[in-house]
């Protein structure tokens, strides 16, 4: 799925030369070897402004699976990628403000192929409205995460949050919807739900085959399939949440467009991935999801993380340390095991050179937007994944995979300028992506 890398795009060649070579000299100077709030909104106002942001002295890796780039420069203007390459190949235009990165590494913002912006506060149900949507966004994005993909529980509000978000000073994550989960006994039923999705203008899709350990009644093969092709008859990509070996294969049968959930009863197999592979679809591991519903039996170690404790809410941790509360997550041990399946298939997957994307499921209560992204980055380093397989799967992999590539998921030129500044080289170890100094979306500070 990797495109051949272009530092200037055959579009905006022209007009970017052009502006870099009109001038030769240098304005407003931030430093952030010491970073501070004035830098940020001095880089702020310049972006706001109009005016071209040059970002220079980082190793700047971009998304595309091409090397990194050890003494980069990225131009931005606009909220958009003007150009990226070596510091000193081209010259840097009159007036822009410098930020000098020496030492850092910038990544594009990552992509959470499948989360859920939703009703969720602190650990109630009921809250969706357009403030606790942004204030979830903000959330994510505070965490390097720039985009996400909500898979459902998605009403109106977000729907607008997402027509609103092709502008500069955006500060937060961007989201896609999917709607409702579309459910129905029936396929009259199911299909009127997936009408009422549409009609509000979703950007996918999304229905459950799961009996939840045997407790509940799958979804039947005459509804999915049903839901799936009046999905396509609307221009619409239908995503399917799943569990076990065989329901994976017949819908990749019924023609599903993404693969929301690891397989997680048995060990894929030489037909499994024959079939993936002749689809072209993604798969997405959400390992977290697993995680989160038996860790919580006990105190997690992740309660004493800085990084984690930066934006908890102590009062819901107090709630998740409830004797009562920690003896209903003591009972989902089947999880433990399927969590172990999930890592084994998820490795078998990417040695095929099957497309892996990153995908958490965060959203419903305990599972926690921001942070769980990077304990889902740290669990695909455990299946075996190296740094960069993770990192391109959050990346440019996730934008083709959404069919965003286009706009957000590499740092080329003609895409929004989303990135994210670490100190640290997540290149050496995927743990590096929580050295997070500053996130930047359309060409902005997040302030």
């Amino acid at each position: 799925m990797t495109k051949k890398r272009t530092l200037l795009s055959p579009l905006l060649s022209p007009l970017v030369m052009a502006s870099i070579l009109a001038g030769l000299t240098v304005g407003l100077v931030v430093d952030l070897a010491f970073p501070g709030v004035a830098s940020a909104a001095q880089a702020r106002g310049s972006a706001s402004q109009g005016g071209v942001t040059a970002l220079v002295g980082a190793r700047i890796w971009d998304g595309t699976g091409a090397a990194a780039i050890p003494n980069g420069m990225m131009l931005v203007r606009d909220g958009r990628i003007m150009y990226v390459g070596a510091r000193g190949a081209v010259p840097i235009p009159d007036g822009a403000t410098v930020v000098n990165l020496n030492g850092r590494t910038i990544i594009p913002g990552l992509i959470n192929t499948h989360g859920h912006v939703g009703g969720t506060l602190g650990l109630e149900g009921g809250h969706y409205n357009r403030a606790n949507l942004i204030r979830q966004l903000r959330l994510y994005a505070e965490y390097g995460i720039t985009t996400v993909n909500s898979l459902g529980g998605d009403e109106r509000e977000g729907i607008a949050l997402r027509d609103e978000q092709s502008m500069t000073g955006l500060d937060r994550a961007r989201i896609f919807v999917a709607g409702a989960v579309v459910t129905g006994s029936t396929v009259p039923e199911a299909l009127a739900q997936v009408q009422q999705n549409a009609d509000m203008g979703v950007d996918w899709m999304k229905l459950r085959v799961d009996d939840n350990l045997g407790n509940s009644q799958k979804m039947s093969p005459e509804i999915y399939s049903a839901i799936i092709a009046r999905s396509h008859e609307l221009g619409l990509r239908l995503a399917s949440h799943l569990f076990y070996l065989s329901d994976a294969k017949a819908l990749l049968r019924a023609e599903t467009d993404f693969i929301a959930h690891s397989i997680r009863d048995l060990r894929v197999d030489d037909e499994f991935l024959g079939m993936l592979a002749q689809s072209g679809i993604c798969y997405t591991p959400t390992l977290t999801r697993e995680v989160s519903t038996y860790v919580y039996e006990n105190r997690p170690d992740f309660f004493d993380d800085p990084f984690f404790l930066s934006h908890a809410d102590p009062a819901v941790l107090e709630q998740l340390q409830e004797p009562a509360r920690q003896a209903r997550y003591a009972r989902a041990q089947p999880y433990k095991a399927a969590l172990s399946m999930a890592l084994r298939n998820l490795k078998t997957i990417s040695d095929a050179g099957l497309p892996v994307v990153m995908g958490t499921d965060t959203g419903p209560a305990a599972r926690f937007q921001g942070y769980f992204e990077h304990m889902e980055l740290d669990l695909m380093a455990e299946a075996g994944l190296t740094p960069e397989q993770i990192l391109r799967s959050a990346t440019g992999v996730a934008a083709e995979c959404l069919r965003l590539d286009d706009e957000i998921g590499t740092l080329r030129p003609n895409r929004w300028a989303d990135f994210v500044v670490l100190t640290e080289n997540p290149l050496v170890d995927i743990r590096n992506t929580r050295s997070i100094e500053s996130v930047w979306i359309a060409g902005e500070a997040l302030r």
